[in-house]
């Protein structure tokens, strides 16, 4: 056998390999989510006898009881608001945060890049306490703005990081050519770079979007009125203290996870076109 065929064959048997096992990662990744939609339809009992087999029979009912009894509307109301305006106002902050230090050079310039680069870097749960200390102070704790706060706070590093990242990117003769043509600064700001930041704006909207849609420790801490809770909290109601109704739970959690995968199904050329325009004009 000559060195020719002996490399074909290496490369061939070496991307069978390499194909196998992406496609076990990935059967990985997506296999939970056909056991938990399928799961949702099986009755208690069915369930406890094989966890992984598929329902003989579909209980579509578990959807409507877990509606019904794990309160799930008023939940999914409340999350809806608090990532929509969270979501709305860190987009805008972000945006002119991120403008100002890709545009400007000042004193303090470095150290608020690094100020919202440390917001990335440092997780939920070492600021709780800190976090729960300040709002009962304050006396922010158990109302509407407990929980949008803190999201606005947290959406708005990665939205400034990509954002300044992608305005770096834009020729500023643009701006300068709109000036000379009479064009005011907000005028070139919304009429100009805000239409090109388009796919950048976009994977910050869907990055908090889902951040904060799915975010469990502030909402546990925050609120305790059930008329504010959010969906992450409703799921644990279906936890008893020594029984779990898991047909239920997943009827519920496929009811919760549905907007997340609709949204991230649509928007996922924009969240790609939007981290890989950054990086690179970065």
């Amino acid at each position: 056998m000559n060195n020719k065929k002996l490399k074909q064959i290496q490369t061939s048997t070496g991307s069978v390999l390499i194909n196998t096992i992406l496609w076990i990662f990935s059967f990985s990744c997506v296999f939970p989510i056909f056991w938990m939609i399928y799961s949702s339809l099986k009755s208690q009992k069915e369930f406890a006898l094989n966890t992984v087999s598929l329902p003989t029979v579909l209980h579509f009912e578990n959807f409507k009881i877990a509606i019904e009894e794990g309160n799930l509307g008023v939940y999914f109301v409340n999350s809806l608001i608090n990532t929509f305006v969270s979501v709305s106002i860190a987009i805008v902050f972000a945006f002119f945060i991120g403008y100002c230090l890709s545009r400007f050079t000042f004193r303090g310039r470095n150290l608020l890049y690094y100020f919202f680069l440390a917001g990335m870097l440092i997780p939920i749960y070492a600021l709780l306490i800190p976090i729960f200390l300040e709002f009962k102070t304050l006396g922010l704790i158990n109302k509407r703005s407990s929980l949008i706060v803190p999201y606005i706070a947290f959406a708005m590093p990665v939205g400034v990081f990509l954002i300044e990242s992608f305005v770096k990117g834009i020729p500023i003769d643009m701006e300068e050519a709109a000036c000379i043509d009479g064009s005011s600064f907000l005028r070139t700001t919304f009429s100009i770079i805000m239409p090109m930041c388009q796919p950048v704006l976009a994977t910050t909207a869907i990055l908090s979007f889902l951040g904060t849609w799915n975010e469990f420790p502030l909402a546990l801490v925050l609120v305790r009125s059930t008329r504010l809770k959010t969906i992450p909290i409703g799921l644990t109601n279906f936890i008893g203290t020594y029984t779990v109704d898991y047909p239920l739970m997943f009827a519920a959690m496929v009811i919760s996870t549905l907007p997340v995968i609709i949204v991230y199904l649509i928007f996922f050329n924009k969240i790609m076109e939007g981290m890989v325009s950054g990086a690179v004009k970065g």
